[in-house]
């Protein structure tokens, strides 16, 4: 089995003119997101819940200029692909930028 979490990512576009000075404007906008791969999981859902708490801080982010959040995540078979690397085998042949994989 694998763990496939998935995330969005916010980009604070009042940053751009920001100066470094005061505090920074806030404007953000949503810009897609990742896919982080746990490969032969072997937790089911407590276990998940466990590895997505410990693996966190490798995968969120939250700084004046970005955001990233954890917004869903799933067990599912060896054999699953992301939408990302499934559309990548669709129309090239090939999987070049796989989801990022993690260690548990």
């Amino acid at each position: 089995m694998k763990l496939v979490i998935e995330t969005q990512v916010y980009e604070n576009y009042g940053a751009h003119d920001w100066d470094g000075t005061g505090e920074c404007p806030q404007y953000w906008k949503a810009k897609g997101g990742s896919d982080y791969v746990i490969k032969n999981f072997k937790g089911g859902d407590e276990g998940a819940v466990k590895a997505i708490f410990c693996l966190r801080n490798q995968i969120e982010s939250d700084n004046e200029f970005i955001r990233e959040n954890i917004i869903s995540w799933n067990i599912v078979g060896n054999d699953y692909l992301t939408e990302f690397e499934q559309s990548q085998l669709d129309y090239e042949g090939q999987i070049r930028f796989p989801a990022k994989e993690l260690a548990w």
